[in-house]
C-alpha cells in the first residue's frame, strides 16, 4: 500500500493539488494540520485540526486504520515541546499504531524509535531549516508491516 503525507501547506491548494495529481493511484492522503483550507477543499484527505485551521471543524487527531496498517496523525501543537518524541509514542502504542505522523515545527523527520515511526513530512509552504518544500511518500508492504519505505520528496 501506498500513501502521502503533507503538512502545513498554509492555503496553498495548488500545491495541495500538484501532490494528489502527481500520486493519484495511492491508497491514501493524509494531512497533518494547518492546511488554511475548508472541509470542501480538503475533500480525499484525511486530515486533522492545525493551529491555523480556523475554516475547518476538524479533529486534533486521528487514528487512521489502513488494512490493519494504524497510523495516529496530529499537528502535534498541543503536544508539549518538551518530550515531544516520547509523547507521540505513547499516543501511538496507546492506540495500536506503528505510525505517527505530524506536523508543525515545518521540518522534514523520519525516524524509528521504539518500533514506532516518527513522520513529519515538513512542509509544503516552506520548511524552517531551509530545505526546500517537501512532503513524503510511504509504502507498506502488504505482506509485512515491519517493511516500510518513507521518501522525502521535495518539489
Amino acid at each position: 500500500m501506498k500513501f502521502v503525507v503533507t503538512s502545513d501547506n498554509h492555503g496553498l491548494k495548488d500545491k495541495l493539488e500538484m501532490v494528489r495529481k502527481m500520486h493519484r493511484d495511492y491508497d491514501a492522503y493524509i494531512h497533518c494540520g494547518d492546511s488554511e483550507m475548508t472541509l470542501r477543499e480538503l475533500s480525499g484527505w484525511a486530515s486533522v485540526a492545525g493551529n491555523n485551521d480556523y475554516y475547518a471543524d476538524l479533529p486534533n487527531s486521528r487514528i487512521i486504520n489502513l488494512n490493519g496498517f494504524k497510523i495516529y496523525v496530529t499537528h502535534s501543537h498541543l503536544v508539549s515541546y518538551f518530550k515531544r518524541t516520547e509523547r507521540l509514542i505513547e499516543a501511538a502504542k496507546a492506540n495500536g499504531c506503528q505510525m505517527v505522523c505530524f506536523g508543525h515545527t515545518h521540518i522534514y523527520t523520519h525516524e524509528i524509535i521504539d518500533g514506532i515511526h516518527l513522520l513529519n513530512p515538513g512542509s509544503l509552504r516552506y520548511n524552517r531549516d531551509a530545505s526546500q518544500p517537501c512532503y513524503a511518500v510511504v509504502e507498506v508492504d502488504d505482506n509485512d508491516y515491519s517493511k516500510v519505505r518513507v521518501r522525502r520528496i521535495d518539489y
